[in-house]
């Protein structure tokens, strides 16, 4: 009998820990790392041999911010992860999850906001969902043939439907009886029981509800009043899990309910995560205000984290269907009508069009869009003659003002014009400076949503690559140690789960890498088949750089193709309990 079951020879290895890295050998057994050997094992050891010559051998990859939560009930390989590195996701983030509501509610709560067709959600969850309890979802969970490895937050406004029904729960002058706040720290508590990571909640109000009952209202943790968030927060400062959250834009100072809970005078500090740290083209003060707030927050007793999304933010959009449109007044007009052809009544209407210049031209409110179509750059369109050109030129060759040729190409051409922009994290020696900060989650891909809109996929070898390309330059960031390690064992640790590492009696949740296919341009998108929904997404391919990736030591990418067997056998993947250890 073989001693091991993989043998990973000759790689470059990375423990996840941020300590030294160097050339040895990975022994895998019974899917956990058995050995790791400094001098070249004796041949005939293993069933199988990987030669790693050349490449990185490091833990799997985390991302900690997706919404696949829906995807992974019909499609639980989430190979597009899988394939660049990625070995354990989070879901339930943004307030969303898929826990305790039913089946429409939870799909109207998600699929406007994340742009993943209510036709296509819906069924989806009448006919998996059959649980309305945290208990209840691990033990689906559990026996689910997952692909990488699953980690999840209870999302409030999953949590306040569940108790208040959609429509009270989105209501702005009702706040949950003593017995409706009961029940929500009742259920609450049985997921952090369970292994849940803690709560997500969300107080931006672009985002809205799909469906038809409560069309375009804000989603509801955003109606919560904050002691009702306070008490939540309590629990999960009892048991040492994290609250992710979202501060409101249009209300800077709102952070500062944030920095109270997370501080830690005379009480335990609460874990703290907001979305998201960016240096965004349209207000250069939200970048050196978040490092102000979370400098301040750790140096006074808190533990806080922003997370970092490590790559140029760049947004495509189809016709006005992008929610950059939601954060002013005119453009949230637009998206409130779902019939195209009223939408187009109002497009055309002048007064309306005065609105949508009035609002362009604001500068000082917040936003997360520039308001610069001179900075957006048309990708298709039947009238192939615009294509390749930004909106702002081609009004000026027409003489007239850019908002009204941007209007009259939407009601021409509704969704066949696709046009793309980049919103911040655009100059990359800021960029540089951002990733090196501690008091930041490199994170923030969405993966599993808006997939017409961005594709961040390969998210941790676009950071890999930012850091590798300052070394070549002789101008290091940081170690290539502690680039791995800021995508691998750092969230691990802190989100308290069992990831992250591959030291030995560590789970064998292995990426190996070949560094020289990050000299590529990981920024391109192309279009793949979203299993199972029907429809097409925007995905990322990074041929010839991930070679191999274990997950719980089954070979889950071989060659750097997705092997067949993940996400439908069992023996990959696991639902990871916060909080355990093992």
């Amino acid at each position: 009998m073989n001693q091991f079951d993989t043998l990973i020879l000759g790689g470059r290895y990375f423990d996840g820990t941020g300590g030294p890295s160097r050339i040895a050998h990975v022994g895998i057994k019974d899917g956990r790392v058995a050995e790791v050997f400094d001098q070249q094992p004796e041949p005939g050891l293993a069933t199988r041999t990987i030669d790693a010559s050349g490449c990185w051998v490091t833990p799997g990859f985390l991302d900690t911010h997706t919404h696949y939560d829906a995807e992974l009930l019909v499609a639980p390989s989430l190979s597009e992860s899988v394939r660049h590195g990625v070995t354990t996701v989070l879901i339930g983030s943004c307030s969303l999850s898929m826990v305790c509501s039913d089946p429409e509610d939870a799909s109207d709560i998600f699929t406007r906001v994340e742009t993943v067709p209510r036709e296509k959600v819906l069924p989806i969850l009448k006919q998996h969902k059959s649980w309305q309890t945290p208990k209840a979802w691990v033990a689906f969970m559990d026996q689910h043939p997952l692909g990488p490895n699953v980690i999840s937050f209870l999302g409030h406004s999953d949590l306040r439907t569940a108790v208040m029904g959609l429509h009270r729960a989105t209501d702005r002058g009702v706040t949950p009886t003593s017995e409706e706040q009961r029940q929500m720290e009742a259920l609450l508590e049985e997921a952090l029981q369970e292994g849940f990571l803690g709560l997500s909640t969300m107080c931006l109000k672009w985002d809205k509800v799909d469906g038809d009952r409560e069309w375009s209202k804000s989603l509801p943790s955003t109606y919560a009043r904050w002691r009702e968030v306070s008490r939540l927060n309590a629990l999960l400062r009892r048991y040492g899990r994290v609250h992710q959250g979202a501060p409101n834009a249009a209300n800077p100072l709102q952070v500062t309910q944030y920095l109270k809970e997370t501080l830690g005078w005379l009480r335990k500090p609460l874990k703290t995560t907001l979305i998201a740290m960016i240096d965004l083209k349209g207000n250069p003060t939200v970048k050196p205000m978040a490092s102000l707030v979370g400098w301040l927050a750790n140096s006074f007793g808190g533990n806080f984290r922003w997370q970092l999304l490590p790559t140029p933010f760049t947004v495509y959009a189809d016709g006005m269907d992008i929610v950059l449109f939601e954060e002013f007044g005119a453009g949230e007009m637009a998206l409130d009508i779902r019939d195209q052809l009223e939408r187009n009544e109002l497009l055309k209407d002048e007064q309306y069009r005065r609105k949508f210049r009035k609002f362009y031209k604001e500068k000082l409110s917040p936003r997360v869009w520039q308001r610069d179509f001179g900075d957006a750059v048309i990708l298709d369109c039947p009238d192939k003659s615009v294509v390749g050109r930004n909106f702002a030129e081609l009004a000026a060759d027409r003489g007239i003002h850019v908002v009204d040729f941007f209007l009259d190409m939407v009601v021409a051409h509704g969704r066949s014009l696709r046009w793309f922009t980049t919103v911040g994290n655009h100059r990359k020696d800021r960029l540089r400076k951002m990733v090196t900060n501690p008091g930041a989650l490199i994170t923030f891909s969405d993966a599993g949503a808006h997939i017409r809109n961005m594709a961040f996929y390969n998210l941790p070898l676009r950071f890999l690559k930012l850091v590798y390309e300052s070394h070549v330059e002789s101008e290091p960031v940081m170690s290539l140690e502690r680039a791995v390690h800021r995508l691998t064992g750092e969230q691990a640790d802190w989100l308290g789960v069992d990831a992250g590492h591959i030291r030995k009696g560590d789970r064998a949740d292995i990426t190996v890498l070949d560094p020289r296919g990050l000299d590529q341009d990981l920024e391109q998108v192309e279009w793949a088949e979203m299993e199972n929904f029907g429809l097409e997404r925007m995905v990322n391919r990074v041929p010839g750089c991930i070679r191999e990736v274990l997950i719980n030591g089954r070979p889950a990418v071989t060659d750097g193709e997705v092997e067949a067997a993940l996400g439908r056998e069992p023996g990959y993947g696991h639902f990871l309990r916060a909080g355990a250890s093992g």
